[in-house]
């Protein structure tokens, strides 16, 4: 599959989706994602139900107008967010086969996120993709605790797929208005679970599917082994999203074995803290080797650098702007910085996205 078809526009495939979790991609707007090259974004339930909150989300138009993005829009369920939160700090929430129940840091209110509860937000944010709720896992854990993911998993896939069914039956979402509904593959770093999740999951039938669970070991290397074998154990004709990849050598590793959907907040957040990244080689060539860098834009001896961040980008910010630039807005703090520095590294995964598609 090289495009995906979706209410909101075609989506070329492999894609990457900057988060924008709360309605927004930090330090840009719609205009600069799209003179970036992007053309799909993600948002996140978790988030968006705190904050606006989904009445002002429906108040304001849904999310495309709210944002003024007019491209497609991914949703992520929750699910990660929740399962974080609880691993962090025990106290503040619990997870059963109904849903996940959970309290935010200096609020009293309690949040319940079902899976049809989850569907229902996505449909009414008005999003492209929505992404069932899964049960969150470690690789560390141990294999009972991966067991019941998958079991929870897989039960609560059917019960958002009954209540996707049935919510875009009764909107009259039909054809290229019907929003597509993705399954996430759980199981830990266990072949076993993963085919038994990937397979019960098949045999409900989705539009697409995501690696689910944390893709790194503890060591931060990423789970290549388990991300191949899930790619293998979906069919090509479907879509398979690498939840959480954003790090180009595990992109680059995930799309060589046949992954076409991304999304993180690495680039972004990197950009803000001061880490671009940076082509080495030319990004239309074979990518092997270093074939790139990153470069810390508060070293001081980039001072008086008077050139681009990289030959090989043609941002707006490459194109207008010096390293000496860049690196004096970001000592003066100055809030021009972090737009002209997301710019450039979303530029870069689009790059290198042309490039991990099928040439000619």
């Amino acid at each position: 599959m090289n495009v995906l078809s979706l209410p909101h526009g075609d989506l070329p495939l492999p894609a990457f989706l900057p988060d924008g979790t709360q309605g927004v991609v930090r330090s840009v707007d719609a205009q600069d994602l799209r003179g970036c090259g992007i053309q799909a974004v993600q948002m996140n339930v978790f988030h968006l139900l705190q904050r606006p909150g989904s009445t002002t989300i429906q108040a304001l138009g849904g999310l495309h107008r709210m944002s003024g993005w007019f491209g497609p829009i991914f949703t992520d369920s929750g699910g990660f967010q929740v399962y974080s939160l609880i691993r962090q700090k025990p106290k503040s929430g619990t997870i059963t086969d109904r849903g996940a129940t959970f309290y935010l840091e200096g609020s009293e209110r309690k949040f319940n996120l079902t899976p049809e509860k989850s569907i229902q937000l996505q449909l009414s944010y008005g999003a492209d993709v929505i992404i069932c709720l899964d049960d969150c896992t470690h690789p560390d854990d141990p294999l009972a605790t991966q067991a019941q993911s998958v079991a929870r998993t897989v039960k609560w896939a059917k019960r958002c797929r009954a209540e996707f069914d049935r919510l875009v039956q009764e909107k009259k979402l039909v054809g290229q208005t019907r929003p597509r509904l993705i399954a996430v593959v759980q199981g830990g770093n266990s072949q076993e679970l993963r085919q038994q999740c990937a397979g019960q999951l098949l045999e409900i039938g989705f539009d697409g599917y995501g690696y689910g669970g944390w893709p790194l070991d503890s060591q931060g290397n990423l789970l290549l082994e388990m991300l191949t074998l899930t790619r293998e154990l979906i069919p090509q004709e479907f879509t398979l999203h690498a939840l959480g990849v954003g790090h180009p050598a595990n992109v680059l590793a995930c799309g060589r074995v046949g992954y076409n959907l991304f999304d993180s907040t690495m680039p972004t957040r990197d950009a803000r803290h001061g880490r671009l990244w940076c082509f080495t080689v030319d990004p239309a060539q074979p990518l092997n080797g270093d074939w790139f860098h990153f470069l810390y834009i508060n070293d001081d001896k980039l001072i008086k650098r008077n050139e681009p961040l990289s030959p090989h980008c043609d941002c707006h910010t490459c194109q207008h702007y010096t390293i000496g630039y860049l690196h004096h807005l970001f000592k003066i703090n100055d809030t021009l910085y972090p737009r002209l520095a997301t710019i450039h590294n979303l530029r870069f995964m689009m790059q290198l996205m042309a490039n991990l598609r099928p040439q000619g």
